[in-house]
């Protein structure tokens, strides 16, 4: 059998080293975060509705800006991710805030072995499922999650645009998800410049794989949305035609940089 890599150490180690510079970038505007800037965007809040008193579990929360965002909406949160130096500068900024918001650190999969509770809301948002090589899995945990008639709501960059190359000149990778893609680079979408280098194992998973994962998973679909634009800069080649609203250069309006998905457990 052929040796290979084992995912979670590679993807976890380069999300350790990322978790400093991201805090520390413009990206990710941390101070105004901390004076009571919500990181939450309007393709994420139209479906959430009022969060006062709701349970919710955010899955892959990096380091907790909108799992903190659901706390001081007034939701009893909870924050899920792999990298143990993610979770630790979480819990830091909750303690800081005087937030009731809490963070498990454990592999997405193995969260039902960390958590005992169901919620009301299950979310997760920008650049998560690509990290997971199983959906059907993932979607299983999800499920597992929601109390009957919780709410799943989900934002994430359109797979049609991870088939690029970094510069959007050529159909580079597969729509559909034939296999892990293995990469190296340094820097990082929120500091270009920044001196780390990355080791990563992702997946491109295609819509009809998400949506036909959740549903085999018992819930049911309330509405799934498209977007010609992305709400982060974090692309390169883009332009800004709205404040907050980014395009691609190359393409402007022509294809959808961005989807939701609002679903329900039966």
């Amino acid at each position: 059998m052929e040796n290979k890599p084992d995912y979670l150490k590679v993807n976890q180690k380069t999300w350790n080293e990322k978790v400093d510079v991201h805090i520390g970038s413009d990206f990710y505007e941390n101070e105004l975060f901390l004076k009571g800037k919500s990181t939450l965007k309007d393709i994420e809040l139209e479906l959430l509705g009022d969060l006062s008193g709701k349970s919710v579990l955010h899955l892959q929360c990096h380091f907790g800006q909108d799992t903190i965002s659901f706390a001081r909406l007034g939701a009893k949160a909870t924050g899920v991710d792999l990298s143990d130096k993610a979770i630790e500068r979480a819990k830091e900024f909750n303690t800081q805030l005087g937030l009731d918001a809490e963070f498990v650190c454990c592999d997405i999969y193995d969260t039902p072995n960390h958590i005992d509770e169901k919620f009301d809301i299950v979310f997760t948002s920008y650049g998560t499922i690509g990290w997971l090589p199983d959906l059907d899995q993932w979607a299983k945990v999800v499920s597992h999650f929601l109390k009957p008639g919780g709410k799943f709501v989900m934002a994430d960059f359109h797979p049609v645009v991870w088939m690029y190359d970094n510069d959007f000149k050529e159909v580079f990778y597969h729509y559909f998800n034939v296999e892990p893609i293995f990469e190296e680079e340094t820097g990082t979408y929120a500091d270009k410049q920044a001196e780390i280098e990355n080791k990563t194992i992702s997946w491109n998973h295609p819509i009809s794989e998400i949506l036909n994962a959740l549903i085999q998973s018992g819930l049911e679909l309330d509405q799934f949305n498209e977007f010609d634009y992305s709400p982060y800069n974090c692309f390169n080649k883009t332009e800004e035609f709205e404040p907050g609203k980014f395009r691609l250069a190359p393409f402007g309006n022509k294809i959808p940089m961005v989807y939701s998905i609002l679903a329900t457990k039966k």
